[in-house]
């Protein structure tokens, strides 16, 4: 009896150690995939504050106004009387908030990958964009928190989906709908806080994200014992195979690029059509006579869009989408549509462009999540994290020229004499 015991408890012990592995794996991986999404929304939330704040914070602590009269609402407006609108386009807020990731996601996927480095950076500099708006004594102060910030929010995203290929592809999803869940939680909650708050405290409460950023990152996300995914020379990882992924140098990083162009330019060309729309059209679209004033208009296409991007940025795991290009197509007409609503204002109702903005925000958001989550599942190992970084500029690129080409054409617009609405 004592040695069949025995020879029965081996098998049974390797049971349970099996069990336990598989218990502590899917702890882990639930683990990562909400800190993935945490992390997210951590990473875009400063950013998507800051298009608000700033504008507010100039305003209250220094009425910059350029020998303009403001009225009420706080906006230059155009002073011919023929249309409600700033005679400065959004777009030039957008550029302020969006160059400095920029440069960030060109340069930092050619430098040294260290990961707990790069994210502490970004956690103090997160950090410090909340303070030095909300305690700026000088305009300058306040525009270069704007840009602390957004150096922050483009190097957290450049960093954090280059680590994501150690982990496994589904994090893709739940870090884009976490950035999804940035607009509209940003949004919500720094205009639920500056109601019974001044801007300048709510942004000092705000300070809790960077806070969050750091937790989920170091305490709550189980990092990899290897630093680097083995490859091996069959293609199968084994114990006798392993090959170590070397680092690449400046020239084969820069040769990746061609290679990434399929994935980048459908991704900047959807970026592009979708902020053209966001900084240079949703303020010269206005309904009289409705239950919302022209602000509140604005602010709620804004909402719609955010509500939008979310859901498509969570959607990866039930729908998948390989041509991105398509996409990019429909983007357009949506520019078309909305550039002749604010031209000649046919579109009888604001649900109607209410249903055509949240359709925009579900491409927008569609495009991101697949090109990164197709990118995780058609790219070599071995190139896969320089390649997503290197992927993160295409929307930055996007955005940027946006912002450039929206000015114009808002303030030609602008200047125009408004339209009188059908069946009004």
């Amino acid at each position: 009896m004592t040695k069949n015991s025995k020879k029965l408890s081996i098998p049974e012990r390797r049971t349970s150690d099996v069990f336990d592995e598989k218990s502590a794996a899917a702890r882990s991986r639930w683990r990562n995939l909400a800190a993935f999404w945490v992390l997210g929304l951590c990473n875009n939330y400063g950013y998507v504050v800051m298009l608000s704040a700033a504008h507010d914070i100039l305003e209250s602590k220094f009425h910059s106004t350029n020998g303009v009269t403001l009225p009420t609402n706080g906006s230059i407006l155009n002073t011919t009387g023929i249309r409600s609108c700033n005679t400065l386009s959004t777009g030039a807020i957008l550029l302020a908030d969006i160059l400095p990731s920029l440069v960030v996601k060109v340069i930092t996927p050619f430098l040294p990958f260290y990961i707990h480095a790069r994210l502490a950076t970004c956690v103090l500099f997160s950090a410090a964009g909340f303070l030095v708006v909300s305690l700026s004594t000088t305009e300058w102060l306040a525009v270069l928190g704007v840009v602390v910030t957004s150096l922050s929010s483009g190097l957290g995203e450049v960093t954090l989906l280059s680590y994501s290929h150690q982990y496994p592809k589904q994090v893709i999803a739940t870090w884009s709908s976490g950035t999804g869940g940035a607009g509209i939680i940003g949004a919500l909650s720094y205009a639920a806080l500056t109601t019974w708050l001044s801007n300048e405290d709510t942004l000092l409460v705000m300070l809790i994200v960077p806070v969050i950023q750091g937790i989920t990152f170091w305490l709550v996300l189980v990092h990899p014992q290897q630093p680097t995914i083995p490859i091996t020379k069959n293609g199968i990882d084994s114990q006798e195979q392993i090959i170590e992924v070397s680092r690449k140098s400046f020239k084969e990083k820069i040769n990746l690029v061609p290679g990434l162009m399929k994935y980048m330019i459908p991704l900047g060309l959807v970026y592009f059509f979708e902020y053209f729309i966001n900084q240079g059209l949703y303020e010269l679209i206005e309904f009289d006579g409705i239950w919302l004033s022209h602000a509140a208009q604005y602010r709620w296409l804004q909402v719609d869009y955010q509500i939008g991007v979310f859901i498509s940025r969570s959607s990866v795991n039930l729908v998948t989408i390989n041509k991105i290009w398509i996409m990019a197509l429909l983007q357009f007409v949506n520019v078309i549509i909305l550039l002749f609503e604010t031209l000649y204002y046919y579109i009888p109702s604001i649900w109607v462009v209410f249903a055509f903005v949240l359709w925009e925000g579900l491409l927008g958001g569609g495009a991101y999540v697949n090109t990164f989550y197709r990118m995780s599942t058609e790219i070599p190992r071995a190139d896969r994290k320089i390649s997503l970084g290197i992927a993160t500029m295409a929307d930055s690129i996007g955005i940027a020229l946006a912002g450039w080409l929206s000015m114009p054409v808002h303030n030609t617009i602008c200047r125009m004499p408004q339209p009188s609405r059908v069946g009004s």
